[in-house]
């Protein structure tokens, strides 16, 4: 009983002295991290006023594969938001809201979490410096009670952190981006140019179909629907975790009355895959004929003609080849294509 009471002392008396020294740490915490992305301001901006894109890179909501989210009119800008929850953890939710916007310069974020009445506070600025952006966060914790007051003791550099590797993801993020775009506007269209492509590890569907112009360009949208459903859906990845979708088939079966392709969707590592529909197909590096063509998809056939009659010339064996949609297939008459014929000796 005496040891009973002497515990129960003790831990009254260690309240008491964490009690007083909590009376000497602010109930709230204001801070400003200032990062700087070699990226322009209007490549960055459109990253942070669009929920959507924000919440992919963001280290706060992208590293627990666990979150799930829901978005709400409008999508971008002043007066979008969105909540979120782990489906493992029913006490990790919350709802984020876009409060004010000067575009290009300044967003007013507010964060709840759980059931706080009071939000966090968060401004971001943007300062353009010639092709390089200032990103400088201001951030204002919301109010704790005096016996969670420890937590404030430790909340900058939790955050900090959490913004640094946010800045790195929004990095790999604006670089696949911005090669994609410059890629395509350097593009020069109906010129064989030789070129060293690297292995790649896609991960697709063996499809056959009729040869003829709406049935086989009908047959690859619903395949690419498939596939990439798949991926996104299915395998949780995001637009940054998959590269251009890839039809691999042998160069000369557009004489063919029916077609045997393999259609896939680059990944960057082998990962469980639970429908047999589906498999992994590795594409060894080589050095390539290449043509890039935009028309209608019944068109390339030229294009091909064109790199197998190279490839003949040259006295040179060819491997399959490799059909890359730089834009999504949609429509027949408006195909963005990379043709790729593999050549050795």
């Amino acid at each position: 009983m005496r040891w009973l009471k002497l515990g129960s002392l003790l831990v009254l008396f260690a309240m008491a002295v964490y009690a007083v020294a909590m009376t000497f740490v602010e109930d709230a915490k204001s801070f400003t991290i200032q990062k700087e992305i070699a990226y322009p301001v209007d490549r960055v901006f459109p990253q942070f006023n669009n929920l959507q894109n924000f919440t992919r890179w963001n280290a706060f909501f992208s590293e627990d594969q666990d979150f799930t989210f829901d978005y709400f009119t409008p999508y971008e800008g002043q007066g979008s938001s969105m909540s979120y929850h782990n489906k493992k953890d029913a006490d990790q939710f919350g709802d984020f809201f876009i409060r004010y916007e000067n575009p290009n310069r300044t967003l007013r974020y507010q964060l709840f979490e759980g059931k706080r009445n009071n939000p966090y506070l968060i401004d971001v600025k943007f300062r353009s410096q010639n092709n390089k952006t200032s990103v400088t966060w201001y951030i204002h914790t919301p109010k704790q009670p005096l016996l969670k007051r420890s937590l404030n003791l430790i909340t900058e550099d939790f955050i900090a952190e959490k913004i640094d590797l946010s800045m790195k993801n929004l990095m790999d993020v604006l670089g696949n981006k911005v090669q994609k775009e410059q890629q395509l506007e350097n593009l020069k269209f109906d010129s064989l140019m030789v070129e060293e492509q690297q292995g790649q590890l896609l991960l697709g569907i063996n499809v056959n179909s009729k040869n003829t112009k709406d049935a086989l360009f009908k047959n690859i949208v619903m395949n690419h629907n498939k596939t990439l459903n798949y991926i996104k859906m299915d395998l949780g990845k995001r637009n940054d975790e998959y590269g251009e979708p890839v039809l691999i088939t042998d160069a000369d079966n557009f004489k063919d009355k029916e077609v045997s392709y393999y259609y896939g969707i680059p990944l960057s590592k082998r990962i469980g895959v639970s429908d047999n529909n589906f498999s992994f197909r590795t594409v060894n590096a080589s050095r390539n004929y290449v043509i890039y063509y935009r028309g209608n998809y019944s068109g390339r056939v030229k294009a091909i003609q064109q790199l197998l009659l190279k490839a003949k010339h040259d006295t040179m064996r060819t491997g399959d080849l490799q059909q890359t949609f730089l834009e999504e297939p949609s429509s027949e008459t408006n195909t963005l294509l990379k043709l790729s014929l593999p050549v050795f000796r």
